[in-house]
């Protein structure tokens, strides 16, 4: 999943830039209010993390401007702000979530996974596809009992995959949400992807659970 930082205070931009891209996310980051809406408006993105005290345009301008340009993506407001008022503020101004710094780095992806899983309309944090599990929280997969080793890529094109269960995704979609802005992959990275996931997800003898829609994308499911 891709995910836009706007935070301006360096060394904490980098230690949360570094910890979702371990954890599997493609990540954009942005020092300044007026950079990160640049970024925001430019890109599709599943999440946003936003700090309200940002040089340029503040985070609060920068959410308002957002909305008005009629986009959805989820926004989490992350900042020193504790006084209720301002958490009101910025949930009524459109954001969807608020963590309050310091935080612990495993409740941003808890966060961040809840509302991953709101935006695709997804209830729950595993699922059953055949003989395929997947955990979202654990981001393990299974087939049948045997766990499947994914590399972090690997894993987050089988989750944004998931997500779209039964829908046909364009290459450029997944392009778009697996890779962040100065990737430096190729262009037919994402075959190449597909491909090993193939060899590692699907049961021998069966159908691929990855099917190709000749000309429009790939379908995941039964």
């Amino acid at each position: 999943m891709r995910v836009l930082l706007i935070e301006d205070y360096e060394p904490l931009q980098k230690s949360i830039t570094n910890g979702l891209r371990d954890s599997g996310f493609a990540v954009d980051a942005a020092g300044d209010g007026r950079e990160g809406l640049w970024f925001a408006t430019s890109n599709e993105y599943d999440a946003i993390i936003l700090d309200l005290m940002l040089p340029g345009l503040d985070g609060l301008s920068v959410l308002q401007k957002i909305r008005a340009k009629g986009r959805e993506t989820c926004v989490l407001i992350l900042t020193a702000k504790t006084e209720v008022p301002d958490r009101v503020k910025g949930l009524d101004l459109g954001a969807d979530d608020y963590l309050v710094k310091p935080f612990a780095f495993e409740e941003l992806l808890a966060r961040l996974r809840a509302l991953v899983r709101r935006r695709y309309q997804q209830d729950v944090s595993e699922w059953q596809i055949g003989s395929l599990r997947i955990n979202t929280a654990s981001q393990q997969v299974w087939r049948d009992e045997c766990e499947i080793t994914l590399t972090a890529r690997e894993y987050a094109l089988l989750e944004y995959l998931a997500m779209r269960q039964g829908e046909v995704v364009s290459r450029t979609d997944i392009w778009e949400h697996i890779y962040d802005f100065h990737s430096d992959a190729t262009s037919n990275v994402v075959d190449v992807y597909i491909g090993y996931l193939r060899r590692k997800i699907d049961a021998p003898g069966s159908d691929s659970l990855i099917r190709t829609v000749r000309g429009r994308g790939y379908v995941f499911g039964n």
